[in-house]
């Protein structure tokens, strides 16, 4: 579980985010969405510890990681996958040595042990045979699940992931989605999906999180989104016609 209390963040003088509090849950796919400039990333970069609050507190299962020293947030950091927007996957390097990377950088063990583990997470990805591809070879999806592979490759208890649909087609999208709540479950991870596909919160999210011009306006799970009642909530989620077609859809 991560847990933020109460957490303020300004920038020269312009506060970005204002006495944010929220708790983040284990075994589930916990969303958070909002406008462009609303403060989503700064509030995510403040939970991973790569901008410290001005106030207020994060804690991973009762640890508190904002005031802690450099070894201790490496420890936490170690317990952490990132699948980037972009899948931030290095051109130059093998499908395999991508994955391998993290695990060369913070494990101590022999090499077969680490390309072992890098193929388990391979083969869980379902690309078995892509280690020795180059990630100019592979697909767009093919791509973001060398991403997810090598950010479940430390075996995290938490995963955080930035528009994990970023670029893909709508059936793409989908299996992504689903690969991404099935190790959340699989591994009883803590994930936070930052996200403005609206069909992946609807389809994918357990909980949601909804920033609006600094604050956490609304939380809930997704089957109470479309009844959130929030006036900026309303307005973010019914700015298509798809959406305002599947709230009328559910009204009785």
């Amino acid at each position: 579980m991560i847990e933020v209390c109460n957490v303020s963040k300004s920038f020269g003088g312009q506060t970005i985010l204002r006495d944010i509090s929220a708790t983040f849950h284990p075994g589930k796919m916990n969303f958070i969405i909002g406008r462009s400039g609303s403060g989503k990333s700064v509030l995510t970069k403040c939970i991973v510890g790569l901008h410290r609050p001005d106030v207020g507190t994060v804690s991973y299962n009762g640890r508190e990681f904002t005031s802690m020293n450099r070894d201790g947030k490496k420890d936490i950091r170690k317990e952490i996958g990132m699948l980037f927007q972009g899948s931030a996957l290095f051109d130059s390097m093998t499908v395999l040595d991508n994955v391998l990377f993290p695990l060369r950088m913070f494990q101590e063990a022999p090499l077969g042990e680490l390309r072992e583990r890098a193929m388990f997470c391979l083969e869980r990805v379902e690309l078995p045979d892509a280690g020795d591809k180059y990630p100019s070879e592979l697909s767009g999806g093919m791509q973001k699940r060398v991403g997810i592979a090598r950010a479940i490759a430390m075996n995290p208890r938490y995963l955080f992931c930035d528009e994990p649909n970023s670029g893909l087609d709508p059936q793409t999208s989908i299996v992504i989605d689903n690969l991404i709540s099935d190790l959340t479950q699989e591994f009883n991870m803590t994930t936070v999906v930052v996200s403005h596909d609206m069909n992946s919160v609807m389809e994918a999210s357990d909980f949601v999180h909804f920033v609006h011009v600094g604050g956490i306006a609304w939380h809930g799970s997704s089957d109470d989104l479309l009844r959130g009642g929030h006036p900026a909530l309303d307005e973010f989620l019914f700015a298509s016609k798809l959406m305002r077609k599947l709230r009328e859809s559910t009204r009785p």
